[in-house]
């Protein structure tokens, strides 16, 4: 019996309910994203375990699940994994471009199916449905170092790369309507041709910030000018020291020489706003595809990176 978050393990269930979620011929559609949001949250734990399985360890107050997933504790102790929130949180910061929105969506939609009354999947149509979720199933496939045909076998490769082909239509096709949409609400409002419920929710002057951790100006690709990308991920911190002189321990609380030490932080970008045309790019296939940086350098806290002792437990 393999342990239950053997990577290996968990990559041969996923193809297992994916081989069930592509019988159309057997299964309604509803039944059919059941089994591939199962799956979804499978290869989600096969390419964090593959790293590493303290990483869909949930944590206890007796420690057991670390334990077992770091091989300490064996025998018929029970192993609980993190829920599929945190799952598809930490898949979003460690396997760009993974979208912890989008698939949470699919998670949501699974939920509802089983515990509610709720439409579940069948509030989006399948020829929707099924682009979507293989943009962020490939990117879980790429992760665990292996191909799409060995997920779904040869014969149905060319139905994911289909639906993966119509995702990235959707992408361009959606970043080209915001971006001449934002144009063209622009022109109106500076014509006065604005119709009025549209001139009412005009934010002139305004960003249409969210408020993230970290933000640079960048130029916006509708109207020209600035705007704002924001982030919150951190994805890259150097520390820069004086030239000249070695970083010593009885240096940190040396304020002079602390005034010479920088830092800079490089940040995913996951926003984009634009106060003069309105045009909001909410994720970072958007950013990308639009043509702005998909990461940028801010300054960072000295204090906080600089001269700081690691906390210990005390347990």
């Amino acid at each position: 019996m393999s342990s239950p978050f053997n990577h290996e393990a968990l990559w041969t269930k996923a193809k297992l309910f994916l081989n069930r979620a592509m019988d159309d011929d057997q299964r309604s559609f509803d039944e059919q994203a059941l089994w591939a949001a199962l799956a979804l949250e499978l290869l989600a734990k096969a390419a964090l375990a593959r790293v590493s399985p303290l990483l869909i360890a949930e944590p206890n107050e007796d420690g057991t699940n670390l334990l077992i997933a770091s091989g300490l504790v064996k025998g018929e102790a029970r192993f609980t994994s993190v829920r599929a929130k945190t799952l598809m949180a930490r898949c979003h910061k460690a396997f760009k471009p993974f979208d912890q929105s989008e698939a949470m969506k699919i998670i949501n939609g699974r939920n509802e199916y089983l515990h509610s009354s709720g439409a579940g999947f069948m509030a989006i149509p399948p020829h929707a449905w099924w682009p979507r979720y293989w943009a962020q199933a490939a990117i879980l496939v790429t992760a665990l170092d292996r191909d799409i045909d060995e997920l779904v076998g040869s014969d149905r490769e060319p139905t994911v790369t289909k639906h993966l082909e119509q995702n990235a239509k959707n992408i361009e096709q959606r970043t080209e309507a915001l971006i001449e949409r934002a144009k063209q609400r622009r022109q109106q409002w500076l014509d006065g041709t604005l119709p009025a419920r549209v001139a009412a929710e005009w934010k002139s002057g305004q960003y249409l910030s969210a408020s993230m951790a970290h933000s640079e100006a960048a130029t916006c690709p509708a109207c020209e000018t600035a705007g704002l990308l924001e982030g919150e991920e951190v994805v890259n911190s150097e520390i820069h020291y004086p030239p000249g002189g070695g970083y010593r321990l009885d240096e940190e609380s040396d304020s002079h020489y602390l005034d010479d030490v920088s830092v800079t932080l490089t940040v995913a970008a996951d926003y984009f706003s634009c106060h003069g045309c309105q045009l909001v790019l909410n994720s970072w296939e958007l950013i990308r595809q639009a043509g702005l940086d998909t990461e940028f350098d801010v300054e960072g806290d000295v204090d906080e990176y600089v001269g700081q002792e690691p906390e210990y437990g005390n347990d």
